[in-house]
């Protein structure tokens, strides 16, 4: 076999081609794009050439019968690696070959285990979200096809041959996650989203609506079947999905390339849900002392829709247009001068303005390190409402062992946090909660729940740590439950009223908590960063129990 023409060269397949058939001692003809275009047969160093490994990139047919013509001419066999789905253009591609009375091979790979890095940055977010977790596919390590069409380049016999490689198994998409997380040791998890948004979230990274439908019937399909062809042509068994994810870890670690553009939820003036709008702005870089984050997620937190409607600007000041999210939990992708503390593919979560969007700069001194035994996106339920419970709990209330405590309002994040505190300081803790937030606040702990909707609040409490708006002119009824009172709501006479501070080493002391087991992070609800709106308007409702995270 004289030369070997490699179309794609550079591509997920095409450099295995090029490699194994330097490895067999073949002499390699590779093209990419930077060298010429496939619809420019002239293009295309024929001279010597006898054989095409041929990958045509384009949705439809238009410019294949100029190329084939060109090829069939001069080479005496072409691989051409078409699909299973076999479109209407691939379906073209092959009939021109056919009838072109050139040596022909068509490899029909479904789905290929690369198709697996475009959850990169959901991978270190810590969680994927898609439809159809549970849509197996018998996935193939692009190195398997590369050796079947060397083997088919090389060797006769292969001539009207239609090759199906497909990995040693079915594999769940849900499954594939796991075995990343498994392999990378990045705590990750499948997610089943909506199907509505699930297609527009692959809308909004700019896949082409017919393809989405495409992908989305094949996932709701009965799953192709598991195919020898790989094991019978190559001698060799197919490799596994957990081969292929060992092999390409560090693609899924690795800090991404930055966008010059980046999505956020900002407000342009102050009033109501609708002023929340998606703005793509330049992606920012970060200063001296400071680090650039890739956020995996941000939080709600209650106190947003304050600062959304221009309520209380002494406390919630903001310069307009200002960006939402004060949680935020990421991956350090870019430090800035004198901000040595923390290096890009640092995990880190903190209170950070600005959070709700794509990226976000903070000065290095104000994150922590994320807890490494949960997800990265989930950590972003912790800032806001962990540190502002670990300071009621230990720094105003400082709760002692026997002490008795009554929460009241534990149905939010800080309430959760809180009642885990209390109850590692020693506490006898009663919390209120309603009925369908009771079954979660005793597994957290608590000794007591008392429904708020029907029974009346217990006294002679040591402390009343309360947590929610208090109705007009009841205040004095919650005064003389406890000795001592610390509230994050509504003033209480007597008692101390505070706002959480911004603290890394809280931070940092939560985390340790998480990841000996000793804390649970618990997060009710996560929607993307287009919902925004709808989860201010449930909140001015009423409609929030527990903690919400927002991703991007």
């Amino acid at each position: 076999m004289s030369g070997v023409l490699v179309t794609g060269a550079t591509g997920r397949v095409g450099r295995h081609v090029v490699a194994l058939l330097r490895e067999a001692g073949a002499e390699v003809v590779p093209f990419s794009r930077s060298m010429g275009e496939l619809t420019d047969p002239g293009s295309l160093p024929l001279d010597g050439v006898e054989a095409v490994f041929l990958v045509w990139p384009f949705a439809t047919a238009e410019g294949a019968w100029a190329l084939v013509e060109a090829v069939a001419g001069r080479v005496r066999r072409v691989i051409y690696v078409s699909s299973a789905a076999l479109r209407d253009h691939e379906r073209e591609v092959e009939r021109l070959i056919e009838e072109s009375g050139t040596e022909w091979t068509f490899l029909r790979p479904h789905a290929f285990a690369a198709n697996a890095l475009r959850w990169a940055r959901q991978v270190r977010a810590g969680v994927v979200r898609g439809a159809y977790g549970a849509a197996a596919a018998p996935v193939v390590h692009e190195r398997d096809i590369a050796a079947v069409a060397v083997r088919a380049l090389l060797d006769d016999g292969h001539h009207g041959a239609v090759y199906s490689p497909t990995g040693p198994e079915l594999i769940s998409q849900a499954d594939q996650v796991r075995i990343i997380s498994e392999v990378t040791g990045i705590p990750a998890r499948w997610e089943d989203v909506p199907l509505d948004r699930a297609r527009a979230g692959l809308l909004a990274e700019g896949w082409p609506p017919e393809v989405v439908e495409e992908v989305f019937r094949a996932q709701a399909a009965d799953p192709p079947p598991v195919t020898a062809d790989v094991e019978e042509v190559t001698k060799a068994p197919a490799r596994t999905f957990r081969e292929w994810a060992a092999e390409h870890a560090d693609d899924f670690r690795a800090v991404p390339e930055l966008p010059l553009m980046m999505r956020t939820a900002r407000i342009h003036r102050f009033g109501d849900a609708s002023e929340i709008v998606r703005d793509d702005v330049p992606t920012p870089r970060p200063g001296p002392g400071e680090v650039l984050v890739e956020v995996a997620a941000t939080s709600f937190n209650p106190s947003e829709v304050g600062l959304r409607s221009g309520l209380l600007p002494e406390v919630f000041q903001a310069s307009l247009p200002h960006t939402l999210g004060w949680d935020v939990s990421g991956t350090v992708v870019e430090a800035g001068p004198g901000a040595t503390a923390l290096a890009p593919g640092n995990r880190v979560f903190g209170l950070v303005s600005g959070a709700a969007a794509e990226y976000v700069v903070a000065p290095a001194d104000v994150l922590a390190r994320a807890p490494e035994s949960i997800p990265l996106a989930d950590a972003a339920a912790v800032p806001v409402a962990g540190l502002t419970a670990w300071q009621a709990v230990h720094e105003h209330a400082r709760i002692a062992p026997g002490q008795r405590m009554l929460i009241n309002g534990v149905g939010g994040g800080v309430g959760l946090f809180a009642v885990q505190f209390a109850k590692q300081a020693g506490a006898h803790v009663i919390a209120t909660a309603s009925p369908r937030s009771a079954e979660a606040v005793r597994r957290l702990g608590a000794d007591e729940v008392v429904d708020y909707t029907a029974d009346p609040l217990p006294g002679d409490m040591d402390v009343l740590l309360n947590l929610v708006p208090i109705p007009e002119g009841t205040a004095e009824g919650l005064a003389g439950l406890a000795r001592s009172i610390v509230t994050i709501a509504t003033p209480i006479e007597g008692g101390t009223h505070f706002v959480a501070r911004n603290d890394p080493r809280h931070l940092a002391e939560i985390a340790a908590l998480i990841d000996k087991g000793e804390l649970v992070v618990e997060v009710a609800e996560s929607h993307p960063l287009s919902e925004l709106p709808q989860i201010h308007r449930r909140a001015e409702s009423g409609d929030i129990r527990g903690k919400i995270t927002i991703y991007p």
